[in-house]
């Protein structure tokens, strides 16, 4: 038995690892943001809809470009058994999206095993191990692997492309070519798989859409051609140097430059994915999930200069090299739980949701409790996954006037505003502001202030009388 479970662990105990602190992550924040919004939507709709796409939500908020269906439907259909299961047992839907996340997780953690078990192969088992510890010391990919963003969906298949370019199966890494590789080889399985790709997207989201459409063309002519994406913000060229992967990568990032200086092979499987970051850093909308994809590799090249330095650490100049490292790790760790704590404050309407849920029960005045969710908390929180059944029911309409809410029929708002006219503020939500930097101990704390409030109708007094929490005085 002893060595059954020495064996189990030998196969599976990084991947218990890393899958253990992405589960942790999707435990404690489970809630998703804007970004996610359309894929947590979908994946909704699948699973509780199904074939009844006139109730899908991309109809009534199709957002700025449309999205390909396919992803959600693959992590859909894998979540689908636990998923009925929970509906058997009359769970609350944000059950669900846990089972999705957790599906969504296993399948880029499986893709980044068959590229670790490459690394393995072709650089040994050391390299392998700090490869699994960077990666767990660091907060972003762990985090967003189970987030259902249309990169992290991407995410998978690049995981499985970096494999099989380590296993030496070029042809299918379809996206590296070398001088082993015949061009026009390269070019057939390219246009095949392209063929397929296209194909599939086109069918699936052509019917769901109700119009003949190819998604990632128009958000890649949105985005690149366009520009129109720089409307949300922009970033000088250099950030996703200075700033975002500093952020994720962490201890990594001196190492994976390191690792170039120390092994010329790491030379060979940097370069595309640097070229790749400095080719996105034209844009001017950036964002960390758009070269997210990139992370592995650098760890890759991280993990070889982490190995050399651990071989070498009895050396005279080595053993600094040594100390400093472990030091960089220590403070990824130290970097990761101040990233943690930051994102654990950052879904504000998705906590408010819960305790409307406990408190505000059924009334004497209505059979229907009618919740409005404004822009501000949909963006940061909310999806269909939060909601509850009947008596419940939720509007997202947007443009309403704060004065106008006075003159509709909603038992209760979750807005931004502290102050709306015909309603009384019942509680509201901390969120995350920012971090504060200080002398003493700890010398980083987080600053939290109210981000969401609760309101109650005044004309149900029902609802005004109720115990609630109160709001604070906001001068």
């Amino acid at each position: 038995m002893a060595r059954k479970s020495d064996k189990f662990l030998e196969l599976y105990g990084y991947d218990l690892v890393l899958g253990s602190i992405a589960a942790f992550y999707v435990f404690t924040v489970p809630y998703t943001k804007v970004e996610e919004s359309f894929n947590v939507q979908a994946m909704h709709d699948i699973l509780y809809h199904r074939h009844q796409i006139e109730k899908y939500d991309h109809l009534e908020f199709p957002g700025v470009v449309p999205r390909t269906f396919v992803g959600a439907f693959l992590v859909s259909i894998l979540a689908s058994p636990v998923v009925l299961l929970m509906n058997l047992l009359h769970l609350p839907k944000l059950y669900s999206l846990y089972a999705v996340r957790l599906v969504l997780g296993g399948i880029v953690l499986s893709t980044l095993r068959f590229f670790r078990i490459q690394i393995k192969k072709k650089f040994g088992s050391q390299v392998e191990a700090f490869f699994v510890i960077l990666t767990a010391l660091q907060f972003h990919l762990l985090f967003y692997c189970t987030r259902p963003l249309p990169n992290i969906l991407a995410f998978a298949l690049v995981n499985l492309a970096y494999g099989y370019w380590f296993k030496g199966s070029l042809y299918a890494a379809l996206n590296c070519m070398t001088k082993s590789v015949s061009f026009w080889k390269a070019l057939t399985s390219c246009l095949a798989a392209a063929s397929l790709s296209i194909g599939l997207t086109v069918l699936v989201d052509s019917v769901i859409w109700r119009r003949l459409l190819w998604p990632e063309l128009e958000v890649f002519w949105f985005n690149s051609v366009l520009n129109r994406s720089s409307e949300w913000g922009t970033h000088p060229f250099h950030w996703y140097f200075t700033s975002a992967l500093p952020r994720s990568l962490l201890a990594a990032y001196p190492l994976f430059l390191f690792g170039v200086l120390l092994d010329r092979r790491v030379f060979f499987y940097i370069l595309p994915v640097l070229s790749f970051v400095v080719l996105y850093s034209k844009l001017p909308h950036k964002e960390l999930r758009f070269v997210i994809s990139s992370i592995p590799i650098f760890n890759f090249a991280a993990a070889v200069a982490a190995s050399r330095v651990y071989n070498n650490r009895k050396k005279s100049f080595w053993k600094f090299l040594y100390i400093a490292m472990l030091g960089l790790m220590l403070g990824s760790l130290a970097c990761t739980a101040v990233f943690f704590m930051a994102s654990y404050e950052n879904y504000p309407s998705g906590y408010a949701l819960k305790p409307l849920h406990r408190i505000g029960g059924i009334t004497k005045n209505s059979d229907e409790l009618w919740v409005h969710i404004d822009t501000f908390s949909a963006m940061n929180g909310i999806s269909r996954f939060c909601e509850d059944n009947y008596p419940w029911r939720y509007s997202k309409e947007e443009n309403i006037f704060l004065e106008d809410f006075q003159m509709r029929n909603f038992t209760y708002l979750l807005n931004e505003n502290f102050y709306i006219k015909g309603f009384k503020c019942l509680m509201s939500v901390d969120g995350f502001s920012r971090v504060r930097v200080r002398i003493g101990f700890p010398p980083i704390s987080l600053v939290k202030g109210p981000k969401v409030f609760i309101h109650g109708n005044i004309r149900n007094t029902d609802i005004i009388n109720r115990s609630w929490p109160g709001c604070p005085v906001i001068p």
